[in-house]
């Protein structure tokens, strides 16, 4: 049975437009049963505050809609939501094709920056676009996560390559090669200051999905505090990655990384303004009442 709601404010070309079918996804990956569940409204569903179920869900919707046939990542983790994930995709794609078609194949390089152990913007990326990326993170352990990943998905393997950024302050520098270039770069910055913010966050979104307060600090989406937290946090990287790009400025065609939160958005324009950034873009989002953006930025 599909769940009946669509989520038409996702990007028309995405495949989650019309929910979740869970009778396609438990016949692709039967391990997904044991979680399907009736809603309050009678549909299928899982309890997205089981990270076991959300992360079973995700093997099924990458096996079933992009052919990932393997796909796991360690424990505390962040485990992301593919139509979400997929939707910047689609929305940088469109950045991309200004306006004609969006351009296919391995010969547009896309860096993502900070992959995390689920290299989900690859495995999208290869999958729905043919596109090769280089994708980089600081964290070793995620990077081998991974590696096994690609190692179980042979068809794709040969288009993503993966790299460790050694310094903890940089995105762009000593990870790129000198005369390297993209047709675009990606990011989702880490949100938070610190741990305490963090934390506070997920409780909030654990209560919102079950109704009642939050008994402990689990989080629902898991996250290493590398993933979750920086100096400054999210403006903090995003003001860093600008000025890093403002002294490569031919590094990339496009610029762009996912802002959080909506207020960070002057502050970080009058930064690109400041750096001499030629074209500035907003791309908005939505997954059902969820709202979101990435900001997109240009020298050329």
């Amino acid at each position: 049975m599909s769940t009946p709601s669509t989520k038409s404010l996702l990007h028309p070309r995405s495949c989650h437009r019309d929910g979740y079918d869970f009778a396609a996804l438990t016949a692709c990956s039967p391990a997904l049963k044991a979680f399907v569940r009736q809603s309050p409204a009678g549909t299928d569903s899982i309890d997205f505050g089981n990270p076991t179920a959300v992360k079973t869900l995700n093997q099924a919707l990458l096996q079933h809609h992009y052919g990932i046939q393997h796909w796991d990542i360690p424990a505390d983790y962040l485990c992301p939501p593919i139509p979400g994930r997929a939707d910047y995709i689609h929305h940088v794609a469109d950045l991309l094709a200004a306006g004609k078609e969006v351009p296919t194949g391995p010969e547009v390089r896309v860096l993502d920056i900070g992959t995390g152990a689920n290299a989900i913007y690859p495995l999208i990326g290869v999958a729905e676009y043919g596109w090769s990326f280089v994708a980089t993170d600081i964290d070793a352990d995620a990077l081998r996560s991974a590696r096994a990943i690609l190692a179980g998905n042979p068809q794709i393997a040969d288009r993503i390559e993966l790299r460790l950024q050694w310094s903890r302050q940089q995105c762009l520098q000593d990870v790129i090669k000198p005369q390297e270039t993209f047709h675009v770069t990606l990011c989702n910055p880490p949100f938070f200051r610190n741990m305490k913010e963090a934390t506070a966050s997920t409780q909030r979104k654990v209560s919102n999905l079950t109704g009642k307060p939050a008994a402990s600090p689990v989080r629902q989406c898991a996250g290493k505090e590398g993933e979750l937290c920086c100096p400054g946090g999210e403006l903090g990287f995003i003001t860093r990655l600008i000025e890093e790009s403002a002294r490569r400025p031919t590094l990339s065609q496009w610029f762009t990384s996912l802002v959080s939160r909506s207020e960070h958005l002057p502050d970080l324009q009058r930064t690109l303004r400041h750096k001499g950034a030629r074209q500035v873009r907003v791309l908005e989002m939505a997954q059902g009442q969820k709202k979101s953006r990435a900001l997109a930025w240009s020298f050329l």
